[in-house]
């Protein structure tokens, strides 16, 4: 992969943040002890727990800060976010990875993607925005296939997760520490994305059709492992469901949220398993009612028996017509690495509201184009094994159900995806990144040269128009 000329107003930044970063006494501490449990827990040597927080503020450290939406997820800027962590831990991170996934830079192996239960582990960083610091912060690498694949490839520009409070017990002086209000962030690395537009893009679309979904926003990432701030790339960042989605796009936070992983998150028949459900909120309650009924009630006989009441049974359970608009979206946008192709990438929040599984679109990286693994569902289905993916197949089937998609179909090309609403939304976010996507360096970057990340832009701009007109003749 050959370097993509970078840009002297970022050289300038850079230098210019690398002497402020000296001027903060509680970053680094060489001499830190960072040992792993059998059960891949990090357990760090706390000598360096002694430090002051002179940064922390209410409104920008404290638990009792409503999230604020306009400093962290601000649309049209590119922020810069700095993270800084001791070379032993950061090494402590790297052989981790080696032992999950081979060593950094192998090739796959022919064998494919390496099966594992195990998240990477958190370690303790010092986080810098804007001029402040935040203290031992959890800092992990995160993802799936995108995460070993850039790992195989030799690639660091990896999706990172953030978690303010994650070593609190630790840490006295965090206790509950957040940023701007937040608890929990991701940092996904636009895999395979030369754009790099894909996962705010068609999250913004989720969100502008009506639906619940994450806010998103462009950052630039900066790691500092002992030798100073080194460019990772642009990022996108993006909002937890778990964390302040349901705080902020739900009157009650208290109901059971679900990322499904698995058979059992095809809702197959005969697919059901608790352990595939992952609660991500409530999860000492083994109360899984609301997943079991739903799969029950899908697949039940009375679908074509008794159309009138299967409707009225599944409508108690489910959302009935916040999953119609989201399949709308989420196949008039094109977007294969989900439900219906992949069993994954997607929550089920049980609204207390409604008593109703909520369905909330995650992980857009692989949106916006026909895609892998078969590519991304038609307009109509065809070639979907409805049983094999009876939420969509046996939903499509019902005619009162399909005509509330068709209606979604068409509302969605006329306003979230209309071709002038997209193409301006291109424009301005492609002229917003550009300067700090073709200055990606080697290593930490996707593109192979600098013209790979407007080729991908006009690809997107192309996509928008086969889109709408794919519709016009699917609804024709």
């Amino acid at each position: 992969m050959k370097y993509i000329k970078s840009k002297l107003n970022l050289l300038v930044v850079a230098v210019v943040f690398s002497i402020t970063l000296v001027t903060f006494s509680s970053c680094n501490n060489d001499d830190d002890v960072v040992t792993t449990t059998e059960e891949g827990e990090v357990v760090v040597d706390t000598d360096d727990s002694d430090f002051e927080t002179p940064d922390w503020t209410a409104e920008t450290h404290s638990k009792d800060a409503d999230p604020n939406f306009d400093e962290v997820f601000e649309d049209n800027a590119v922020k810069r976010l700095d993270i800084v962590v001791t070379e032993a831990r950061w090494q402590s991170m790297l052989d981790d990875m080696t032992n999950l996934y081979g060593a950094f830079g192998a090739g796959g192996g022919g064998g494919g993607l390496t099966e594992t239960d195990e998240d990477p582990i958190f370690v303790p960083a010092e986080v810098f925005y804007n001029g402040k610091e935040w203290y031992r912060v959890g800092v992990r690498f995160k993802g799936n296939s995108s995460l070993q694949t850039s790992w195989q490839n030799g690639i660091l520009k990896l999706s990172l997760k953030l978690d303010f409070d994650e070593f609190e017990d630790d840490y006295p002086q965090i206790d509950n520490q957040r940023f701007y209000g937040f608890k929990k962030l991701s940092l996904k690395n636009n895999f395979d994305d030369k754009s790099m537009l894909r996962e705010k893009v068609a999250t913004d679309v989720f969100r502008n059709a009506g639906l619940v979904a994450s806010h998103t926003a462009f950052y630039t990432v900066y790691v500092d492992h002992g030798d100073g701030p080194q460019y990772f790339g642009v990022y996108t960042m993006v909002e937890e469901v778990d964390d302040t989605v349901l705080d902020t796009q739900f009157s009650d936070d208290d109901g059971n949220l679900y990322k499904p992983d698995g058979d059992a998150a095809s809702f197959a028949l005969g697919s059901y398993n608790e352990s595939e459900y992952v609660k991500k909120t409530n999860e000492d309650e083994g109360d899984f009612n609301d997943v079991a009924s739903l799969l029950a009630i899908v697949n039940d006989g009375s679908r074509t028996s008794d159309p009138e009441t299967w409707r009225t049974n599944l409508d108690a359970v489910l959302d009935t017509d916040v999953f119609l608009k989201y399949l709308a979206v989420n196949t008039v946008v094109q977007n294969w690495d989900t439900y219906g192709r992949m069993t994954h990438n997607y929550f089920l929040y049980n609204n207390p509201d409604t008593s109703k599984l909520t369905w909330i679109p995650w992980d857009n990286n692989e949106a916006l184009e026909l895609g892998k693994m078969g590519g991304s569902l038609p307009l109509d289905f065809s070639g979907l094994n409805s049983s094999e993916w009876p939420l969509i197949g046996y939903l499509y089937q019902d005619v009162v159900y399909k005509t509330q998609y068709d209606t979604y179909v068409q509302e969605v090309v006329d306003d979230a995806f209309s071709v002038s609403t997209m193409q301006s939304q291109y424009g301005t976010y492609a002229a917003l990144i550009e300067p700090y996507a073709t200055s990606e360096v080697s290593g930490y970057s996707f593109l192979e040269n600098s013209s790979d990340f407007q080729n991908a832009v006009n690809e997107l701009n192309t996509h928008v128009t086969t889109r709408a007109a794919a519709v016009s003749d699917y609804l024709d």
